[in-house]
């Protein structure tokens, strides 16, 4: 395996804005100021305008009820592949609340770093399933690089208005659903961090697509994470990208009573829900890109997140600045949105850099 220089001397480059959108900033309003206008001067400004944007997204989002600090697992089977142990387990992702996963150990007796993976479902991350393989088995991938890797699909399954009819069983769908998604990976991190093979301050998460709105929403709310990767989930509100749909009720649209169709806001099929009173006030998500600063995270971005999504980033990079930090906010981009052998090594790479160590 590369050693951590090495890592860096692949994906270094990814961390550096592109000299064509340095200091653009789009038309996103700016994260180093007060939503009463006052400007952020200093670190200490910072941890009060941070407090400021998560109280507000939780406010038009749901809060959430307190985690758990030690989720239940049982161990129901295993097997050993290559140089790891995959055990499939069911786990307290609400409280009260079981379900399906795979976690999967390296050999050896050592205190590990640690993912969650997140996807639609479990076995693609877990190496299981070959249909998937080379494009979400970054669990996998992590476990044979000495990676305790926890791999977790959708409360409600692969189909979408099915993880909208399972969420309705919560109670009476207080959260909307990212964030309800973002909560459960905030218990999956607290049982990670409760395993004698895994280091606290050493876990992070990683998803593609649907994943990746999980894996961002979750990182930029809970800041325990470590370190985050979005694989090409849209990391901006983009009504021109159909697949950037956060407007839907599976995502941010829920509504109760309100039956919103599938598809781009029109007149005929208005907004609704949380995504309809954050975009109608002017707040995207680079605000909360803004939340994990100090900690890295890195965009594999495709179809939905081209080269140009630097300008919503660059928010994030001037709070890094202000908090002394560099280099800790990267993308890289390919054609498609499909996950190449390229991008699997690029995120493998960062995780190794940032939470491996030498």
């Amino acid at each position: 395996m590369p050693n951590r220089q090495e890592c860096w001397q692949e994906i270094g480059r990814f961390f550096e804005v592109p000299t064509e959108f340095e200091n653009d900033f789009g038309e996103y309003e700016s994260v180093l100021e007060f939503y009463d206008g006052r400007p952020v001067r200093t670190a200490f400004d910072w941890q009060e305008r941070r407090k400021e944007i998560l109280e507000f997204w939780h406010s038009v989002m749901g809060k959430w009820s307190p985690t758990i600090e030690k989720p239940l697992i049982e161990y129901l089977e295993h097997d050993h592949a290559e140089n790891f142990t995959r055990h499939k387990v069911n786990i307290e992702i609400a409280p009260g609340r079981m379900q399906t996963a795979y976690m999967l150990i390296p050999d050896g007796d050592e205190i590990f770093p640690s993912v969650l993976d997140v996807f639609y479902g479990p076995e693609g991350g877990a190496g299981l399933d070959e249909s998937s393989r080379l494009q979400v088995d970054f669990g996998y991938q992590l476990a044979k690089r000495g990676f305790v890797s926890l791999c977790l699909g959708s409360p409600g399954g692969s189909d979408v208005r099915g993880r909208l009819a399972d969420y309705k069983n919560e109670d009476s769908l207080t959260l909307q659903p990212l964030s309800y998604l973002a909560y459960v990976a905030a218990n999956c991190y607290n049982l990670l961090a409760s395993l004698s093979q895994t280091d606290p301050k050493r876990i992070g998460i990683v998803g593609h697509s649907f994943g990746g709105k999980w894996a961002m929403f979750a990182s930029c709310l809970y800041d325990k994470f470590a370190c985050a990767c979005w694989s090409d989930p849209g990391i901006v509100f983009d009504e021109s990208r159909p697949s950037v749909n956060y407007w839907e009720p599976w995502y941010l649209g829920y509504e109760h009573e309100k039956n919103r169709q599938a598809g781009v806001p029109s007149e005929g099929n208005p907004r609704t829900g949380a995504y309809k009173k954050l975009y109608e006030s002017g707040h995207d998500l680079h605000e909360l890109h803004a939340l994990m600063s100090p900690r890295p995270f890195f965009v594999s971005g495709g179809s939905e997140d081209t080269i140009s999504r630097w300008k919503a980033l660059n928010s994030s990079v001037t709070v890094s600045r202000l908090l002394g930090c560099n280099n800790k906010i990267g993308m890289a981009n390919r054609e498609g949105h499909t996950i190449t052998p390229k991008a699997s090594e690029q995120i493998c790479l960062f995780f190794q850099y940032f939470l491996q160590g030498e």
